[in-house]
């Protein structure tokens, strides 16, 4: 006997040490957090969006009205505040339930008090003997280690509740609308009905059993002395209404932007809460974006329209998908991915033909009428239309069009496009393709295609950088260059196969984007320093090929975009970023973009001295005086060049066209002091898109429209001139000096301001054209110009 309660001793004392040594300790329970969602807010701090799975707002336990808890100890544990942690009486009545549950096969019942549900949010719900002895033995390291106030602060904010909502806050909102500080005593009673599980008692479905439910727990919240009976009757006699159904709505506007976000953060903090007490899906942050409204919205609509000007006139390709029409065809048409891009699109099955017309079904239920008329584009390669192939469980996007919808069809090309500032880096919005819902790849961070010209400036840059002027003169004619043994020769040629125009200013070269000029240029730069520089802007590592100068080497929208803005920035490095602060739930800052230091920054009041600045020297990837030059280059781009198209801002504006062998992408970069954008155009898979289309026809037109939305009310500044810059007066087409004739207004003067570095600028000697104006003598020097006119030009 001794032996056999010996084994019986050490089995149970073997049973409590397996079932309890991988539970939370003290130190754990102490730190533990309701998973909480992540909210993302723009440049203003407005609420874009949340990451979450779970809604859950976090209430703290003295903001929970009083009766709601009331309500939840009466319906779930009335002996809550007594017990320490397990209902003894509660758990011997549930062993006996469940002996007799062994002979009749039901379910197995337990005695869970809230303590004790607390400790299964933490281990899981598997119906076994082990995990309830688990959950008892946490529930009393629980009541050690928490009061009972933090035991109902952690199980009235962590509980589903249905709708998918966790908490008893959401679940105010979802099934009523409004907070649970401004629910009524039959309300309070509902959701205290909920926990055990919230489909058996829908408001809507099951709307009597879910009113026979409530009133117990009122007439237990009456037995507890918590509501007088008059109390209860008039919260019994109250029908219970909730509101629709409704999923949460997501932000349509910046969705590419906001998935970059969401990905930078998951790889810096986690997914989810298992990943950490600061994951995206859990952690309660609070994300502060660089996303400006105003410029995403423009970016959008401009692209978008820009997808469909080139796609109009063109053939139909056929329905997006095909699903089964028959029963249950709501919810899979609903989960078929559909391209929309615009707002009044719509997602729709075809349930029936009559002819040529179709019945239509939505994703809501609802059902409309397309007429033969409304799909009347060919299908491609065939003579017959869209309506008379359109065939049942087709889905389609349709715009309501009069009585009934016409059909659409989402672009086949595509691109990206990223608006950055120039002063910071910091990305103020940004576009993947037309609809981020059915197309998650990124064009504009994770495309990497051919710029074309408009990597172009870099090369003008780098020869501005070791002895060109833009005055510095640069034939244009067929040039053929031995580039080695495995490469052979090779010979470059202008767009369109132009025709050399022989000697030629720098300048005039890179307005008109003539390939012969560059790769001259490059040539005589040498093409390591052109990569080099490249690199140094962060475009791309290139190997020092001619190809290179004419936009031959990859890179994506972001990149380049950066790499202009760094141009515009007077050569200072630009790091492009989307978030520019992230906070834990308690509001502690655990990222920050700009961590430069800047003491008396935060001072209460300005004590009289200098006004204080962030610390730090920014690094200087090309010289400020090259980098105004190149900018200074590419306003001539836009005022008589392949930009023109952008002439219609009327703002000071620099910019550069690209077009791409084929072309199989166009191209547009270019700004303003204030912004820098660039996008592409182009087919996923690269191919031929026209030999009519270039970047200044089709890429610099959707600039534009961005431009007039964006900039719509913002100054007209000029570029900023930095020190060391001197303006010349120059013949446009010679880039000779010339005195006595000043710069016209009109877009293309004979004479203009022309930007050199001290000692650069074209001289002049002799002549009657170089007589110094105001001592009628003959200029010999700079030196000789800059005394007698003060150095002022």
């Amino acid at each position: 006997m001794l032996l056999l309660v010996a084994l019986a001793a050490a089995a149970v004392g073997w049973l409590f040490w397996s079932a309890q040594k991988d539970l939370p300790d003290e130190a754990a329970l102490s730190n533990f957090a309701a998973a909480l969602p992540s909210t993302v807010r723009d440049i203003d701090g407005n609420v874009v969006t949340t990451f979450t799975r779970e809604q859950r707002v976090y209430l703290p336990y003295d903001e929970i009205p009083k009766r709601l808890v009331q309500a939840y100890i009466s319906a779930e544990d009335k002996t809550f505040f007594e017990h320490g942690g397990l209902d003894y009486q509660g758990i011997a009545a549930a062993v006996f339930t469940n002996i007799e549950s062994w002979f009749t096969g039901r379910r197995p019942v337990g005695a869970s008090t809230i303590t004790q549900q607390v400790a299964k949010s933490l281990i899981g719900n598997e119906v076994t003997y082990s995990r309830k002895l688990r959950e008892a033995l946490l529930a009393r390291r629980i009541e050690a280690s928490f009061t009972k106030q933090q035991i109902l602060e952690l199980y009235l904010n962590q509980i589903f509740l249905g709708r998918n909502a966790y908490g008893v806050e959401a679940a105010s909102q979802a099934y009523f609308d409004k907070s649970a500080a401004d629910l009524d005593l039959a309300q309070m009673a509902y959701l205290a009905i909920l926990p055990k599980a919230p489909s058996t008692y829908s408001p809507v479905r099951q709307n009597a059993r879910a009113v026979a439910r409530r009133d117990y727990v009122l007439r237990q919240m009456q037995a507890n002395g918590f509501i007088t009976a008059a109390e209860r009757d008039a919260a019994a006699a109250q029908p219970l209404v909730a509101v629709p159904t409704h999923s949460i709505a997501t932000a349509r506007s910046s969705d590419y932007f906001i998935e970059d976000v969401r990905r930078s953060l998951i790889a810096r903090f986690g997914e989810t809460p298992a990943d950490g007490r600061n994951s995206v899906y859990g952690g309660g942050l609070w994300i502060r974006t660089s996303v400006n409204p105003k410029y995403q919205e423009a970016a959008e609509i401009a692209m978008r329209d820009g997808f469909m000007r080139f796609e109009r006139g063109r053939s139909w390709r056929g329905p997006i998908a095909s699903i089964d029409a028959g029963e249950g065809w709501q919810s899979r048409l609903q989960a078929t991915a559909v391209p929309l891009g615009f707002p009044d699109w719509k997602k729709a099955v075809v349930l029936a033909k009559d002819g040529g017309a179709s019945r239509l079904g939505f994703t809501d239920g609802s059902t409309g009428t397309m007429p033969a008329s409304a799909a009347s584009s060919p299908l491609r390669g065939t003579n017959q239309s869209a309506a008379s192939v359109l065939k049942v469980g087709d889905v389609v996007p349709v715009v309501k069009s009069g009585s009934g919808f016409a059909l659409r069809q989402p672009p086949e090309i595509s691109g990206g496009m990223v608006v950055e500032d120039p002063m910071t880096g910091r990305v103020l919005a940004l576009v993947g393709g037309f609809d981020a819902r059915a197309q998650s790849f990124n064009r504009a961070t994770q495309a990497k295609r051919q710029p074309g010209s408009t990597f172009k400036p870099i090369v003008y840059a780098t020869a501005m950088d070791n002895g060109f002027t833009p005055s510095s003169i640069v034939v244009d004619a067929p040039y053929c260059v031995y580039q080695s043994r495995s490469l052979g020769q090779k010979c470059f040629r202008n767009f369109g196969n132009m025709r050399g125009a022989g000697a030629q200013t720098l300048r005039w070269g890179l307005e008109q984007s003539r390939n012969l000029m560059t790769v001259r240029v490059a040539y005589n730069t040498g093409m390591d320093k052109v990569v080099a520089q490249a690199k140094a802007l962060g475009i791309g590592d290139y190997q020092p090929v001619l190809s290179i100068a004419l936009g031959a080497g990859e890179t994506t929208v972001l990149k380049l975009t950066n790499a202009y803005a760094q141009l515009f920035n007077a050569g200072r490095a630009l790091e492009p970023s989307l978030i520019d602060m992230v906070q834990d739930r308690d509001g502690k800052v655990i990222f920050r973009r700009d961590n430069r230091s800047c003491p008396g920054c935060a001072a209460a009041d300005w004590n009289g001295e200098p006004m204080p600045r962030p610390g730090g020297t920014p690094k200087q990837v090309i010289d400020a005086r090259t980098a105004f030059q190149a900018v200074h280059l590419m306003e001539g781009v836009v005022s008589r060049g392949t930009g023109t198209e952008l002439l219609k801002l009327d703002r000071p504006f620099a910019g550069k066209t690209g077009t791409t062998n084929g072309p199989r992408d166009v191209w547009f970069v270019g700004g303003t002091q204030q912004i820098v954008a660039g996008l592409y155009l182009g087919y996923d898979n690269p191919r031929n898109m026209g030999g009519y289309v270039q970047g200044g026809t089709v890429a610099a037109p959707i600039w534009r429209q961005f431009g007039e939305l964006a900039l719509k009310d913002a100054p007209k500044l000029p570029f900023n001139i930095p020190a060391g810059v001197r303006m010349v007066r120059v013949d446009r087409r010679s880039g000779k000096r010339v005195y006595g004739v000043w710069p016209g207004t009109e877009n293309k003067p004979a004479v203009i301001w022309e930007a050199f570095k001290p000692d650069s600028e074209p001289r002049r000697t002799g002549g009657s054209a170089a007589r110094d104006d105001a001592r009628g003598g003959r200029v010999r020097s700079d030196a000789d110009f800059m005394r007698n006119s003060g150095g002022i030009y």
